[in-house]
Parts: structure tokens; C-alpha cells; sequence
């Protein structure tokens, strides 16, 4: 009968650091606080980005870092939409456990800088034109079509995204596996 409680004890103590090994399961969300602000225009593939204060919904997970990289990159252009992608790579957790981390990031801040100055200016310069063309051909539309051109050529020029820093992320595990300790 003594032997139960210590067999108890012992089945205690050996579950322990199972359940401090457990697995970071895919769906779960961590939300951390991106420290660099990286943008469409300047950024570079393989440029390295680090989310800390990371932490899960449920708080199992806390201050922990995200290590990541842009993956994808387009700047904007005349007709060219801006493009701005990270992609995960490791999850370190306080507790000096080390994941191999597939996520996605499902929620951070995007600015994108409004074109409605250039969609003025490009009406307004396309209008000056257009008078001044059509004066010379010997009509009076030519203003009128100057604008609405400039305005067209303007609205197609893309601006570029920016996630500034501080910006708080979510990334959502797709799959995360856990590194051997060194």
C-alpha cells in the first residue's frame, strides 16, 4: 500500500516535463509587437524582423520572440500595386524553448499613403495640358480631356505600404516544431 502514493509521486514528477515540452499547436494565435518598421519601398527579401512580447491568447505562452524575415517584397509603381510580405521563422519562448515556426500574420497595421493629392494634381496638370493642346487644334474639349487623362494616369500611380514600428501582429501557427535544446 506505501508503494501508491510514491508511484503517484513519481508518475507527478515525470509528467512535468512533458508538459513543459508541449507542442505550440497549429491554429493557435500569438500576438506580439513588431519593433522595426519595415515598408514596400526600402525593404529587401531575406531583410530579418523580430516580434517580441509575444504571447498567446490563452496566456500559456508569454514574452516570447518571434524571429522572421520579408519574404516577399514589390515596391508600388505606375500601374504596379505595393507588396509586402513576412514570413516566420522561429518562436523562442521564455523558458528558452526553441520552435521551428510556419505562420502567417493575420492581423498588423498597413498604411498606405493616400493618392487623392497626386489624383488632383495629375487632373489639374492634365488640364493645363489638354487647354493648351487643344487651343492649338482649335477646341474647347481639350481641357476637359486633359483632366480626365491626368486624373486616370494618376489614380494608376500605386502608393507603397508601410507597417510602422510598435505595430502590435497576430500570427497564426500553421505548424510549429520543437528544436533540440544545444
Amino acid at each position: 500500500m506505501n508503494r501508491i502514493p510514491t508511484l503517484l509521486t513519481a508518475f507527478a514528477l515525470a509528467a512535468v516535463p512533458l508538459a513543459a515540452s508541449a507542442q505550440v499547436s497549429a491554429g493557435t494565435n500569438l500576438v506580439g509587437t513588431m519593433n522595426q518598421s519595415i515598408d514596400s519601398k526600402s525593404a529587401v527579401v531575406g531583410q530579418r524582423v523580430l516580434i517580441t512580447d509575444v504571447h498567446s491568447q490563452d496566456n500559456n505562452i508569454t514574452g516570447a520572440t518571434i524571429y522572421a524575415h520579408v519574404c516577399d517584397v514589390q515596391a508600388a509603381g505606375q500601374g504596379r500595386t505595393a507588396k509586402l510580405q513576412v514570413c516566420t521563422d522561429t518562436l523562442k519562448t521564455r523558458s528558452g524553448n526553441t520552435y521551428a515556426l510556419d505562420g502567417r500574420i493575420t492581423g498588423a497595421q498597413v498604411n498606405t499613403k493616400s493618392n487623392a493629392v497626386n489624383e488632383a494634381g495629375g487632373a489639374v496638370a492634365g488640364m493645363i495640358v489638354g487647354n493648351i493642346i487643344g487651343k492649338k487644334l482649335g477646341t474647347n474639349a481639350g481641357g476637359l480631356l486633359g483632366a480626365a487623362g491626368g486624373y486616370i494616369y494618376a489614380k494608376n500611380a500605386k502608393q507603397n505600404v508601410t507597417i510602422p514600428a510598435n505595430t502590435p501582429v497576430t500570427v497564426q501557427v500553421l505548424r510549429a516544431a520543437r528544436q533540440a535544446t544545444r
